[in-house]
């Protein structure tokens, strides 16, 4: 199954024209002729059914045979992580978390941060790419970057469950044994050379509870994987 996005396909629409790239690809690469069926998603939960009805490598049709709203995933995850010094590092995590499972992503500004200028554009890319390669529906909300302070300000509305992942000596619980399935949870990560003991005292202020994801010190990009990959498992079905 090929998967394309369509971010301005609406249900009200019956005809669709393809932009010339990815007319390109439906004739040369997936060689679709007329008749034959493409399957494409807003990205806000719909997938669509589009029959070919012009094959041209640069400009190919199709009208709209069915919209299915598709179910979303049980639980709400809001990952906020900083920046790596390494801009491939935090593209990787934005494609394997979107893979995985996440629902919107913040990247935050910390004190130890070495990185504080991000590219959103190229951002997007990353989760429109994973999000179609992974056949799913909902795209993530990406946020713009946000100075630490003002995030923490800004989590005094969330309802749901809020952890900080640190790598401080002090007392942390295990993701595991502190998550309620299916509810909302945000989890922060900091940047190489972590949290400072000042923005680890104002999580703690703020209500977020301290968690440990391993005995092992892990990478800014990996602890985020390591947090989306375990919330997604404990809300698997037994």
């Amino acid at each position: 199954m090929q998967l394309f996005y369509t971010p301005f396909l609406t249900k009200e629409d019956s005809q669709y024209a393809f932009s010339k790239e990815e007319s390109r690809h439906i004739s040369k690469v997936l060689r679709k002729k007329e008749g034959d069926e493409v399957f494409s998603t807003d990205g806000k939960g719909t997938l669509y059914t589009l029959v070919i009805n012009s094959s041209h490598n640069t400009k190919s049709t199709a009208y709209v045979a069915n919209a299915a709203l598709q179910n979303k995933i049980p639980y709400r995850l809001h990952m906020a992580v900083a920046p790596t010094k390494m801009n491939d590092r935090y593209e990787w995590f934005l494609e394997k978390a979107t893979e995985i499972g996440v629902t919107e992503i913040t990247p935050i500004i910390c004190e130890h941060s070495e990185r504080k200028i991000i590219k959103p554009e190229r951002f997007e890319r990353i989760l429109q790419s994973a999000m179609k390669q992974s056949l799913q529906c909902y795209l993530p909300v990406l946020n713009p970057a946000i100075s630490y302070p003002e995030f923490i300000r800004n989590t005094a509305t969330f309802n749901g469950q809020k952890y900080i992942a640190h790598c401080e000596d002090s007392d942390k619980k295990g993701l595991a044994t502190t998550y309620q399935k299916a509810k909302d949870s945000l989890i922060i990560i900091g940047p190489e050379g972590d949290f400072s003991i000042k923005e680890i005292e104002l999580a703690l202020s703020a209500n977020f509870t301290a968690i440990t994801l391993g005995t092992n010190r892990l990478r800014t990009e990996t602890a985020a994987i390591a947090a989306v990959h375990s919330i997604s498992f404990l809300n698997q079905d037994n």
